[in-house]
């Protein structure tokens, strides 16, 4: 009896959970753990389309690495009662400091794609930029989110398409423009040269193959329907994706490579609410953005899908901080696995992070359930790192508590 009373105490039985997307949740516990799970899911091209960057990939793994590179500096005995993640962005009240970036042909890793990340993010308190090559028109995602929505804009060479989906933004009460400046050519994206990979997925051999061997995926895919670029569907002259064709072609044909800064004053001249310039990857530039007046920029590189050999996203912050001096409020884009590195982006002078790439992944893995489930961890991230280092607000982060040199 007493070795009975022995086992009781140690043995514990694992509920039998019976949703699926559940299960596959069960076991993940970071970022790379849904990158993990979404490998096995997704057919080999669109996970390589999700998970690929220019060339030889240095400045994707740069962008992670920075953040690796710094540590923390934690205080303790600070008789902290309580801590709160909750910030500021754009002058509007933030759960916690991050925006959620822009992602081009978001269904090809689950079918409600940007709608699903739309109410996941408007859950989790925080902003969701939506692409301008979304697969969810601007209408349709603000009819399904209650929160605060911006809206990416690319430099086409058809200016009237540009003002008219401004104005479609507005109408949808869309809060901030943000203008992607880091495409006047597109990056080579040898992962989907090699796989010849197009949007939306060409049917050949090879694709029938991967298909078969993703069923979830190839069945989900064949059952909702066709993807096309919502924002743009028929517009003369301007493809929508009914097509198949490769997204360097693509935007080398409808994007202008003239992009100068008097666009900015451009979209000032239609858009009354805040502008992002998103891919400013230099101090000089920085001051050039504070000096013609956006209210924000995001320091990128494309999550290193453009440049290779562009600066680490993270490596800019504390430079770039000390040149504008407060005149604009910086996100730091690129890299973002953890809640930690959410705090260390802060700490070392931007306003928030942005992140596109780790929420794909969990969109992947468990859909918009998987979304949910990264946001809260992130949340609970910032929390913990804010504890174990002393701070209790976000306000009090600064370089104080980072190993910068």
């Amino acid at each position: 009896m007493k070795t009975l009373a022995t086992l009781r105490s140690v043995i514990r039985f694992e509920r039998i959970e019976t949703n699926a997307v559940e299960r596959r949740l069960r076991r993940a516990a970071s970022v790379e753990d849904l990158r993990r799970i979404a490998r096995r899911r997704l057919p080999g091209g669109v996970f390589d389309y999700i998970d690929g960057a220019a060339e030889d990939e240095r400045t994707l793994v740069a962008n992670e690495a920075a953040f690796a590179a710094v540590g923390f500096r934690p205080r303790v005995l600070r008789g902290l009662s309580g801590v709160d993640v909750g910030s500021q962005l754009l002058g509007q009240p933030v759960a916690f400091p991050l925006v959620l970036a822009p992602t081009g042909f978001t269904r090809i890793a689950d079918p409600q794609g940007e709608l699903a990340v739309a109410r996941a993010a408007a859950g989790a308190g925080v902003p969701y930029t939506l692409s301008t090559l979304s697969t969810r028109s601007i209408e349709e995602v603000r009819a399904v989110s209650d929160g605060r929505l911006w809206f990416q804009v690319y430099a086409w060479r058809d200016r009237q398409l540009v003002a008219e989906m401004i104005a479609r933004a507005a109408a949808s009460n869309y809060e901030a423009l943000v203008l992607t400046v880091d495409t006047a050519v597109f990056g080579r994206r040898e992962r989907d040269v090699r796989r010849g990979f197009s949007l939306p997925p060409a049917v050949g051999l090879k694709t029938l193959v991967d298909g078969a061997l993703h069923p979830s995926w190839t069945f989900s895919f064949v059952r909702s329907e066709p993807i096309r670029f919502s924002n743009v569907v028929g517009r003369d002259g301007v493809g929508d994706g009914a097509s198949p064709v490769t997204l360097a072609d693509y935007i080398n044909q409808q994007f202008d490579p003239a992009l100068s800064w008097r666009q900015v004053e451009w979209l000032r001249e239609r858009w009354n609410g805040p502008i992002v310039l998103k891919g400013i990857q230099t101090v000089a530039d920085a001051r050039i953005a504070a000096e013609v007046g956006v209210e924000s920029i995001a320091l990128s590189n494309h999550g290193g899908r453009q440049l290779d050999g562009a600066p680490a996203a993270f490596d800019l912050v504390a430079p770039v901080a000390d040149a504008v001096g407060g005149r604009i409020e910086i996100i730091c884009d690129g890299g973002v696995r953890r809640g930690s590195d959410i705090v260390k982006a802060v700490a070392a002078g931007a306003t928030a992070a942005m992140a596109g790439r780790a929420y794909l992944y969990a969109l992947g893995a468990a859909g918009e359930r998987g979304v949910d489930r990264l946001l809260g961890w992130w949340r609970d991230d910032i929390a913990r790192t804010m504890a174990l280092c002393g701070v209790g607000t976000v306000a009090e982060l600064g370089r104080d508590v980072l190993t910068l040199e």
